[in-house]
């Protein structure tokens, strides 16, 4: 599904590329519709752009529950990345089957410190935004703050974030997210989950050129 051609991957970053204040930072930021068909190929792109050359994988930390529909995002992207690479040693946190919650992500944070010095973090998560904004796949540098969907104030966690916006910002975030459509909030998994799974594909063919 990759993109080989690299003014053809280039262009897309760069049609897709904004700055924005995040946790009150300025963050340099991709987003790609989940209906755009080059979207896991803007991932990858975002991915390898944001991880420069490091000797071991990065870890993938998914938060979120399998009890709402909205916030089973990272669970369900956790899931589909640890069967597509099953075969290979890539440490993924979160899944259905053993999901982190936004309570549970201040404890794994201090997990991943201790187990995973020398490795980057990819956090991802569901999230809530503008009207305008459903619907789009952001990955940006820096950590995310698990449960700012649902109106939880935690502390962020990941290097790099990749966050899906699966519904609209209001006081009613968690009513909103259980009313999320599930096939949306599949069909971003699936786009997330090919991203990522080509980003640790081409990250361990190259490693393996070098070794």
């Amino acid at each position: 599904m990759r993109i080989e051609g690299m003014f053809i991957i280039k262009s897309l970053l760069k049609g897709n590329k904004h700055f924005k204040l995040i946790f009150g930072q300025v963050k340099m930021i991709y987003s790609f519709n989940l209906y755009n068909s080059l979207a896991p190929d803007g991932i990858y792109a975002s991915l390898k752009k944001f991880i420069k050359e490091t000797t071991a994988p990065p870890v993938v930390l998914c938060v979120g529950s399998d009890l709402s529909v909205g916030d089973s995002l990272g669970p369900l992207v956790g899931t589909m990345i640890k069967e597509r690479l099953s075969e290979h040693n890539i440490y993924v946190y979160g899944t259905l089957s053993k999901p982190i919650t936004a309570h549970e992500s201040a404890f794994i944070n201090r997990f991943l410190t201790q187990t995973h010095p020398m490795q980057k973090i990819i956090a991802v998560d569901a999230a809530v935004g503008n009207v305008s904004d459903i619907g789009l796949i952001k990955i940006f540098p820096g950590g995310l703050k698990p449960g700012s969907g649902v109106n939880k104030s935690i502390s962020k966690v990941g290097d790099i974030s990749v966050m899906g916006i699966v519904a609209q910002k209001s006081l009613l975030n968690y009513a909103l997210f259980s009313a999320t459509r599930l096939n949306m909030v599949y069909r971003m998994a699936n786009i997330i989950s090919d991203g990522i799974v080509d980003f640790y594909e081409d990250f361990l063919s190259r490693r393996s050129i070098s070794l």
